[in-house]
Protein backbone atom coordinates (compact mmCIF):
# COMPACT_ATOMS: atom_id res chain seq x y z
CA UNK A 1 0.00 0.00 0.00
CA UNK A 2 1.16 3.11 -1.01
CA UNK A 3 1.48 6.33 0.66
CA UNK A 4 -1.33 9.03 0.28
CA UNK A 5 -0.49 12.55 1.25
CA UNK A 6 -2.86 15.76 0.23
CA UNK A 7 -1.36 19.09 1.67
CA UNK A 8 -3.46 22.27 1.47
CA UNK A 9 0.02 24.62 1.36
CA UNK A 10 2.29 24.57 -1.21
CA UNK A 11 5.38 24.76 0.80
CA UNK A 12 4.05 21.14 2.05
CA UNK A 13 3.98 19.69 -0.91
CA UNK A 14 7.30 21.05 -1.95
CA UNK A 15 8.92 19.92 0.72
CA UNK A 16 7.38 16.23 0.56
CA UNK A 17 8.55 16.58 -3.24
CA UNK A 18 11.74 16.99 -1.99
CA UNK A 19 12.08 13.94 -0.14
CA UNK A 20 11.22 12.05 -3.44
CA UNK A 21 9.63 9.12 -4.42
CA UNK A 22 5.82 10.31 -5.01
CA UNK A 23 3.56 10.80 -8.29
CA UNK A 24 1.85 14.20 -8.25
CA UNK A 25 -1.89 13.66 -8.99
CA UNK A 26 -4.38 16.42 -9.30
CA UNK A 27 -7.48 15.53 -11.37
CA UNK A 28 -6.29 11.73 -11.77
CA UNK A 29 -7.64 11.22 -15.13
CA UNK A 30 -4.65 9.95 -16.18
CA UNK A 31 -3.20 8.05 -13.54
CA UNK A 32 -6.17 6.13 -12.08
CA UNK A 33 -7.58 4.50 -15.22
CA UNK A 34 -4.47 2.50 -16.10
CA UNK A 35 -4.69 1.50 -11.96
CA UNK A 36 -7.93 0.04 -12.36
CA UNK A 37 -8.59 -3.31 -10.37
CA UNK A 38 -4.43 -3.21 -9.06
CA UNK A 39 -3.54 -2.54 -5.95
CA UNK A 40 -2.38 1.21 -5.86
CA UNK A 41 1.14 0.91 -4.54
CA UNK A 42 2.43 4.45 -5.56
CA UNK A 43 3.81 7.07 -3.25
CA UNK A 44 0.87 10.06 -4.31
CA UNK A 45 0.84 13.20 -3.72
CA UNK A 46 -2.68 14.70 -4.25
CA UNK A 47 -2.48 18.17 -4.94
CA UNK A 48 -5.87 19.30 -5.52
CA UNK A 49 -6.56 20.85 -2.01
CA UNK A 50 -4.05 23.15 -2.37
CA UNK A 51 -5.24 27.20 -1.93
CA UNK A 52 -4.90 29.34 -4.54
CA UNK A 53 -3.54 27.18 -7.81
CA UNK A 54 -7.01 27.38 -9.62
CA UNK A 55 -6.79 30.67 -10.56
CA UNK A 56 -7.33 31.72 -14.48
CA UNK A 57 -5.43 35.59 -13.98
CA UNK A 58 -4.91 38.62 -16.49
CA UNK A 59 -0.79 39.46 -15.13
CA UNK A 60 -0.56 42.81 -17.21
CA UNK A 61 1.48 41.14 -19.88
CA UNK A 62 0.52 37.91 -19.86
CA UNK A 63 -1.88 35.30 -18.86
CA UNK A 64 -1.69 32.65 -16.17
CA UNK A 65 -3.42 29.58 -15.68
CA UNK A 66 -2.76 27.64 -12.43
CA UNK A 67 -1.83 24.14 -11.75
CA UNK A 68 -5.31 22.64 -10.33
CA UNK A 69 -7.71 25.01 -13.41
CA UNK A 70 -9.52 22.65 -15.26
CA UNK A 71 -10.65 22.31 -18.47
CA UNK A 72 -14.02 23.13 -17.36
CA UNK A 73 -12.51 26.52 -16.13
CA UNK A 74 -11.14 27.05 -19.19
CA UNK A 75 -13.87 26.79 -21.37
CA UNK A 76 -15.95 28.93 -19.09
CA UNK A 77 -12.97 32.05 -18.58
CA UNK A 78 -13.34 35.56 -19.82
CA UNK A 79 -10.45 35.32 -22.11
CA UNK A 80 -9.62 36.87 -25.78
CA UNK A 81 -9.71 35.16 -29.17
CA UNK A 82 -6.52 33.74 -29.03
CA UNK A 83 -7.72 31.25 -26.63
CA UNK A 84 -10.60 29.87 -29.00
CA UNK A 85 -8.81 27.08 -29.91
CA UNK A 86 -7.87 26.08 -26.84
CA UNK A 87 -11.17 26.18 -25.88
CA UNK A 88 -12.64 24.49 -28.54
CA UNK A 89 -9.80 21.78 -27.57
CA UNK A 90 -11.38 21.98 -23.81
CA UNK A 91 -14.78 20.91 -24.80
CA UNK A 92 -13.24 17.53 -26.70
CA UNK A 93 -11.13 16.46 -23.70
CA UNK A 94 -13.06 13.64 -22.63
CA UNK A 95 -16.83 14.01 -21.47
CA UNK A 96 -17.83 16.35 -19.08
CA UNK A 97 -17.05 14.48 -16.18
CA UNK A 98 -13.68 14.27 -17.23
CA UNK A 99 -13.24 18.02 -17.98
CA UNK A 100 -14.73 19.05 -14.47
CA UNK A 101 -11.81 17.15 -12.87
CA UNK A 102 -9.05 16.95 -15.06
CA UNK A 103 -6.45 19.87 -15.45
CA UNK A 104 -4.52 21.79 -18.11
CA UNK A 105 -1.20 21.71 -16.52
CA UNK A 106 -1.75 17.59 -15.71
CA UNK A 107 -2.85 17.35 -19.51
CA UNK A 108 0.62 18.78 -20.65
CA UNK A 109 2.91 16.73 -17.76
CA UNK A 110 1.48 13.15 -18.96
CA UNK A 111 3.09 14.29 -21.74
CA UNK A 112 1.31 12.34 -24.46
CA UNK A 113 1.80 13.06 -28.50
CA UNK A 114 -1.95 13.69 -28.40
CA UNK A 115 -2.08 15.83 -25.78
CA UNK A 116 -5.03 18.33 -26.83
CA UNK A 117 -3.50 20.87 -24.62
CA UNK A 118 -0.37 20.92 -26.14
CA UNK A 119 -0.67 22.08 -29.98
CA UNK A 120 -3.03 25.07 -28.70
CA UNK A 121 -0.40 25.92 -25.94
CA UNK A 122 2.79 25.82 -28.23
CA UNK A 123 0.94 28.06 -31.00
CA UNK A 124 0.32 30.48 -27.86
CA UNK A 125 4.08 30.21 -27.02
CA UNK A 126 3.06 29.23 -23.55
CA UNK A 127 5.30 28.42 -20.90
CA UNK A 128 5.43 26.41 -17.59
CA UNK A 129 6.20 27.92 -13.94
CA UNK A 130 8.41 24.71 -12.03
CA UNK A 131 8.63 25.32 -8.18
CA UNK A 132 10.77 23.29 -5.79
CA UNK A 133 12.19 24.10 -2.20
CA UNK A 134 14.86 25.79 -4.16
CA UNK A 135 13.01 28.56 -5.45
CA UNK A 136 11.24 28.72 -9.14
CA UNK A 137 12.16 28.19 -12.80
CA UNK A 138 10.30 28.57 -16.15
CA UNK A 139 10.86 26.51 -19.33
CA UNK A 140 8.93 26.86 -22.89
CA UNK A 141 6.27 24.40 -23.67
CA UNK A 142 8.56 23.77 -26.26
CA UNK A 143 11.77 22.84 -24.35
CA UNK A 144 9.40 21.18 -21.24
CA UNK A 145 7.81 18.30 -23.20
CA UNK A 146 11.02 15.95 -24.45
CA UNK A 147 9.34 12.82 -25.93
CA UNK A 148 6.76 10.13 -25.28
CA UNK A 149 5.82 10.54 -22.12
CA UNK A 150 8.77 12.62 -20.98
CA UNK A 151 9.39 16.33 -19.99
CA UNK A 152 12.39 18.05 -17.89
CA UNK A 153 10.72 18.30 -14.68
CA UNK A 154 13.08 17.58 -11.86
CA UNK A 155 11.51 14.58 -9.16
CA UNK A 156 11.53 17.26 -6.57
CA UNK A 157 9.90 20.23 -8.94
CA UNK A 158 6.03 20.37 -9.21
CA UNK A 159 4.47 22.36 -12.15
CA UNK A 160 2.48 25.52 -10.61
CA UNK A 161 1.05 27.42 -13.63
CA UNK A 162 1.24 27.64 -17.33
CA UNK A 163 1.63 31.56 -18.60
CA UNK A 164 0.73 32.39 -22.23
CA UNK A 165 2.48 35.96 -23.26
CA UNK A 166 -0.35 38.44 -24.66
CA UNK A 167 0.06 38.79 -28.47
CA UNK A 168 -0.93 41.37 -30.35
CA UNK A 169 -4.58 42.48 -30.52
CA UNK A 170 -6.96 41.15 -32.61
CA UNK A 171 -5.05 37.38 -32.72
CA UNK A 172 -7.16 34.50 -33.33
CA UNK A 173 -7.08 31.34 -32.95
CA UNK A 174 -8.56 27.66 -34.41
CA UNK A 175 -8.03 23.99 -33.52
CA UNK A 176 -9.15 20.70 -35.45
CA UNK A 177 -9.09 17.86 -34.74
CA UNK A 178 -9.43 14.17 -36.25
CA UNK A 179 -10.66 11.08 -34.61
CA UNK A 180 -12.74 8.44 -35.59
CA UNK A 181 -15.86 9.73 -33.60
CA UNK A 182 -16.65 13.22 -32.46
CA UNK A 183 -15.84 12.81 -29.10
CA UNK A 184 -14.11 10.78 -26.39
CA UNK A 185 -11.41 9.71 -28.65
CA UNK A 186 -7.47 10.11 -28.99
CA UNK A 187 -6.45 12.51 -31.52
CA UNK A 188 -5.15 10.62 -35.04
CA UNK A 189 -4.45 14.52 -35.72
CA UNK A 190 -4.35 17.89 -34.26
CA UNK A 191 -4.02 20.77 -35.45
CA UNK A 192 -3.30 24.73 -33.82
CA UNK A 193 -3.30 28.03 -35.44
CA UNK A 194 -2.58 31.32 -34.34
CA UNK A 195 -3.22 34.20 -36.88
CA UNK A 196 -2.36 38.49 -36.42
CA UNK A 197 -3.64 40.58 -38.66
CA UNK A 198 -2.46 43.77 -39.75
CA UNK A 199 -3.50 46.41 -42.45
CA UNK A 200 -4.91 43.37 -44.66
CA UNK A 201 -1.83 41.02 -44.41
CA UNK A 202 -0.57 38.15 -42.01
CA UNK A 203 1.29 39.81 -39.39
CA UNK A 204 2.07 36.83 -37.68
CA UNK A 205 1.63 32.89 -37.80
CA UNK A 206 2.22 29.91 -35.28
CA UNK A 207 1.01 26.31 -36.67
CA UNK A 208 1.41 23.78 -34.40
CA UNK A 209 0.80 19.49 -35.25
CA UNK A 210 0.00 17.06 -32.66
CA UNK A 211 -0.31 12.97 -32.58
CA UNK A 212 2.12 13.31 -35.50
CA UNK A 213 5.59 13.15 -33.88
CA UNK A 214 6.43 12.13 -30.22
CA UNK A 215 5.38 15.95 -29.62
CA UNK A 216 3.66 18.51 -30.51
CA UNK A 217 5.87 20.21 -33.25
CA UNK A 218 5.88 23.95 -34.85
CA UNK A 219 6.20 24.45 -38.82
CA UNK A 220 8.15 27.13 -38.63
CA UNK A 221 8.89 27.32 -42.51
CA UNK A 222 5.06 27.71 -42.60
CA UNK A 223 4.96 30.23 -40.23
CA UNK A 224 7.49 32.28 -41.73
CA UNK A 225 5.60 31.99 -45.59
CA UNK A 226 2.36 32.79 -44.31
CA UNK A 227 3.76 36.59 -42.45
CA UNK A 228 3.07 39.54 -45.06
CA UNK A 229 0.30 37.65 -47.38
CA UNK A 230 -2.67 38.72 -48.08
CA UNK A 231 -5.60 36.41 -46.66
CA UNK A 232 -6.44 35.40 -50.19
CA UNK A 233 -2.89 34.30 -50.13
CA UNK A 234 -2.96 32.30 -47.00
CA UNK A 235 -4.04 29.35 -48.66
CA UNK A 236 -1.62 28.79 -51.57
CA UNK A 237 1.56 28.62 -48.32
CA UNK A 238 -0.14 24.52 -47.76
CA UNK A 239 -0.81 23.59 -51.26
CA UNK A 240 1.20 20.57 -51.19
CA UNK A 241 3.44 18.74 -48.04
CA UNK A 242 6.57 20.60 -48.44
CA UNK A 243 6.10 22.62 -44.90
CA UNK A 244 5.56 19.13 -43.24
CA UNK A 245 8.05 17.19 -44.71
CA UNK A 246 11.19 16.80 -43.01
CA UNK A 247 9.32 18.11 -39.75
CA UNK A 248 6.44 16.07 -38.36
CA UNK A 249 7.42 12.15 -37.86
CA UNK A 250 4.03 10.55 -37.84
CA UNK A 251 3.90 6.51 -37.37
CA UNK A 252 1.60 3.92 -38.61
CA UNK A 253 -0.48 2.84 -35.87
CA UNK A 254 -4.50 1.29 -35.67
CA UNK A 255 -6.16 4.42 -35.99
CA UNK A 256 -4.51 5.73 -38.97
CA UNK A 257 -1.12 5.55 -41.35
CA UNK A 258 2.04 7.78 -41.44
CA UNK A 259 0.79 8.97 -44.65
CA UNK A 260 -3.09 9.78 -44.07
CA UNK A 261 -1.50 11.68 -41.12
CA UNK A 262 0.62 13.63 -43.13
CA UNK A 263 -2.59 14.67 -45.37
CA UNK A 264 -4.85 14.98 -42.42
CA UNK A 265 -2.46 17.49 -41.37
CA UNK A 266 -2.18 19.38 -44.56
CA UNK A 267 -5.91 19.65 -45.10
CA UNK A 268 -6.69 20.72 -41.29
CA UNK A 269 -4.64 23.64 -41.67
CA UNK A 270 -6.48 24.34 -44.68
CA UNK A 271 -9.11 24.40 -43.23
CA UNK A 272 -8.02 26.09 -40.16
CA UNK A 273 -6.52 29.13 -42.18
CA UNK A 274 -9.72 29.01 -44.01
CA UNK A 275 -11.67 29.08 -40.75
CA UNK A 276 -9.79 32.23 -39.74
CA UNK A 277 -10.46 34.00 -43.03
CA UNK A 278 -7.44 33.58 -44.63
CA UNK A 279 -9.63 32.52 -48.01
CA UNK A 280 -11.28 36.03 -48.32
Amino acid sequence: MGVYLRPQELDQALDALGAGGLSIVAGGTDFYPPRVGQPLDDDVLDISAIKGLRAIEDRGDHWRMGALATWTDLATADLPPCFDGLKLAAREVGGVQIQNAGTLCGNICNASPAADGAPNLLALDAALVLASTKGERTVALGQFITGNRATVRRSDEMVVAITVPKPAPGARSAFLKLGARRYQIISIVMVALVIESDAGRVAGARVAVGACAPVALRLGDLEAALVGAPPHEALGEVADASHLSGVLEPIDDLRGTADYRLDAALTLIRRGLSALGAER
